[in-house]
């Protein structure tokens, strides 16, 4: 059993029996997830059969907790529950009852077996689908980038799924709410007919994106007597994490799978739904605490103390023009910096940051640097000035593509040079960027010399030429130790083209392991760069396996089709990284709403210019809605200017909450005169802010916060 403390909430929730139906909410940092855990443990301690267990959660950082329990070694030797999100939960069902239910579904080829799409292989089929239709004119009316503009018609796909109405009618209902200009109804017209398109095709050749594995379960499957028979035989237990992340098709699953089990714990944070871009529904999820025996609130939190509670009650309130009278003692905890420059704020922070780790003893792992989006120059500003302080960082971005990463870059460089026959010839610019990867202490200036010497752009069908044959002057510049490894790497590459026309993937992991990764080459050692590789090599493994049938028909080389596709932003190769339960000892730098999910708490956070719009506006999406494609809103409701206002509002407040729940020690928020673009701003966080200091200074007599 777990040796911690518990509240008396918590251990008043663990008293029940195991024939309870209980829902828990509470907000983030009150350790309902501890009680889950602990509630998991006694189930398995008590001699309940571990494989009888289902753990449900929206997305799987959300269920890490879990996984590290089972790792435990006093965890009784035997069978390991089942820790599914509701997409994992429905392909496992698929992949069983294929053979009863495919026909009726009305697969074109029943008798074969469902192939199943990731989100880059979905991209890929849809772009092949839809390109001819951009050729025609289609999407004229918005300027977006390819793999955006497929994207945004495979997520109409999914939340349609997600909610429970036909696909064929998101394009309706974005109509029916549309204020601005006509032109726009053309462009959720165009929508619907490439997402019938691509649903016949994935129909006629048996491929599954994630919308159809959704709807083939919630429609055909758990509506059949065989597979829900045998889901309820299987699972007599379970235990739902963050229900108000989830969608409602899954809540619909659950209200009707919840009387079969003999214990239920459902698990729900008060203030969440920072999913509902993806389709989490909180007000569904909490419809279903009507039908459980014991319904508890935890509010007691472990994490923030009662000045960091007053601090988020006061910003709020700020936020929403709320009077309040804010504790004088909130300028302990909160410290707010202006810089007229970029560049000034990314200093200043890091310097901070070095102060609390060299001065104060702060771990590196209790520091996170939050934005509403890293951008990639941010991220290279933070972690090149974190580098010059000698301090540990690690960074995550979820939306961040493999084909932005260096070393993906420098691996589909090489590929290219390797496979000539493909006529996917690199620039000199992309030569150059790769050997700095690919040969250790190869800086920019010697890498740029050696470059233009090897390799000629205007014939390079040529490839590249031999270090023995460059002038000795240039070969004393580059040095003949640097020369030699690239000559090493030249002759493996060359070498490589005549074994054969082996994947893409083995090529890849071939030459990582026998080339980059050792002493004197750019990889080794680097386990960045060697998890970059090993997501790549997964991405395109995945790629082939669903693409490469049709593909060896077309006779069009996988390989080649890959990296064109990356090239083009097609194949996005978007990757989520693992988190560990416990953090890291590095700085964390990240999106603000990748942080919420990561869902750890840090004793200090550092929120980046403040003043952006960004904090509180929403992704701009042409094609989609996520508000207006949710069970929330009306089908025939026009979603007006007043909708988008207040909705930014609560989703900023609910922002803002949710990570202050997340801190035990000070918040540090910082603006700047003019943001990355050189533009003022002055959003609604950086005045709710104002309004809060100003409140304070008031509250003090006018005395200085």
């Amino acid at each position: 059993m777990n040796s911690i403390l518990l509240s008396k909430g918590q251990e008043e929730i663990l008293q029940q029996d195991f024939n309870t139906h209980i829902f828990v909410e509470g907000p983030a940092g009150c350790g309902k997830t501890t009680v889950g855990v602990n509630r998991l443990l006694e189930l398995i301690h008590t001699g309940v059969p571990a494989d009888q267990i289902l753990i449900i959660a929206p997305q799987r950082t959300l269920a890490f907790p879990y996984y590290q329990m089972l790792l435990s070694p006093d965890l009784p030797a035997g069978s390991s529950p089942t820790i599914a999100t509701i997409g994992g939960l429905a392909q496992r069902t698929i992949d069983i009852f294929w053979p009863a239910v495919a026909r009726l579904a009305g697969f074109g080829n029943p008798n074969q077996p469902p192939i199943f799409l990731t989100l880059e292989t979905a991209q890929y089929y849809m772009a092949r689908l839809v390109t001819p239709l951009l050729e025609k004119g289609y999407f004229d009316a918005v300027d977006i980038d390819r793999n955006r503009l497929f994207s945004q018609i495979l997520d109409n796909l999914n939340k349609a799924a997600a909610i429970g109405f036909p696909h064929t009618e998101f394009g309706e209902r974005l109509q029916k709410a549309w204020v601005g200009k006509p032109t726009q109804l053309r462009v959720y017209e165009e929508a619907q007919e490439c997402a019938n398109l691509f649903r016949n095709y994935c129909l006629e050749n048996n491929l599954l994106d994630f919308s159809l594995q959704l709807e083939l379960f919630t429609a055909h499957l758990w509506n059949s007597d065989l597979c829900r028979q045998y889901l309820l035989k299987t699972y007599h237990h379970v235990i739902y994490e963050n229900i108000e992340e989830d969608i409602p098709v899954a809540h619909d699953i659950l209200r009707e799978w919840l009387p079969n089990f003999d214990s239920a714990l459902l698990i729900c944070d008060a203030d969440g739904g920072y999913r509902s871009f993806l389709g989490a529904d909180p007000d569904s999820a909490h419809s279903l605490s009507e039908i459980c025996d014991q319904h508890f609130i935890l509010n007691e939190s472990f994490v923030t103390s009662p000045v960091l509670n007053d601090l988020q009650n006061a910003l709020a309130d700020s936020l929403q023009r709320r009077e309040s009278y804010p504790s004088q003692d909130i300028p302990s905890i909160i410290h707010f910096s202006n810089h007229q420059f970029y560049p000034q704020m990314v200093k200043d922070i890091c310097d901070q940051i070095a102060q609390l780790i060299h001065e104060e003893g702060t771990l590196p792992g209790e520091i996170v640097v939050l934005a509403p989006f890293l951008t990639d120059s941010l991220r290279f500003s933070l972690m090149n000035q974190l580098d010059h302080l000698g301090i540990p960082y690690r960074s995550h971005r979820p939306s961040r593509s493999l084909r932005e990463e260096p070393a993906a870059q420098c691996l589909l460089t090489l590929a290219k040079l390797a496979h000539p026959e493909w006529g996917l010839f690199c620039s000199r610019h992309e030569l150059r960027s790769a050997l700095i990867q690919s040969i250790a202490d190869l800086d920019l200036i010697r890498a740029d010399i050696l470059a233009q010497i090897v390799y000629q752009e205007s014939k390079p069908e040529n490839g590249l030429s031999s270090f023995e044959k460059i002038d000795p002057k240039a070969q004393n510049r580059i040095t003949y130790t640097l020369g030699a490894r690239y000559e090493e790497l030249r002759e493996w590459l060359a070498r490589a083209q005549n074994t054969g026309d082996i994947p893409l993937d083995v090529f890849t992991s071939k030459l990582f392991g026998e080339i980059l990764s050792q002493p004197g080459f750019g990889f080794h050692n680097r386990f960045d760069a060697a998890g970059v590789a090993a997501r790549l090599i997964e991405s395109i493994q995945k790629f082939r396996w669903v693409t490469g049938p049709s593909l060896e028909q077309e006779e069009v080389p996988i390989g080649k089709e890959y990296i064109q596709m990356v090239d083009q932003g097609v194949v996005a190769a978007q990757y989520l990284q693992s988190w560990s339960s416990q953090p890291e000892d590095a700085v964390l730098l990240a999106p603000a709403y990748t942080f919420l999910m990561a869902n750890f708490p840090v004793t200090h956070q550092f929120w980046l210019d403040i003043g952006s719009t960004s904090w509180w506006e929403r992704l701009d999406q042409p094609l989609t809605h996520p508000y207006v494609l949710s069970r929330q809103w009306p089908p025939n409701m026009l979603w007006t200017d007043i909708n988008e206002y207040e909705t930014n509002q609560l989703t900023l407040e609910r922002l803002v909450r949710g990570l202050i729940r997340r801190c035990s020690g000070s918040i540090y928020l910082y603006t700047t005169d003019t943001n990355e673009q050189g533009n003022q701003q002055r959003g609604p966080l950086l005045q709710a802010a104002q309004i809060l200091l100003r409140r304070i200074h008031l509250a003090r007599g006018g005395q200085d916060v």
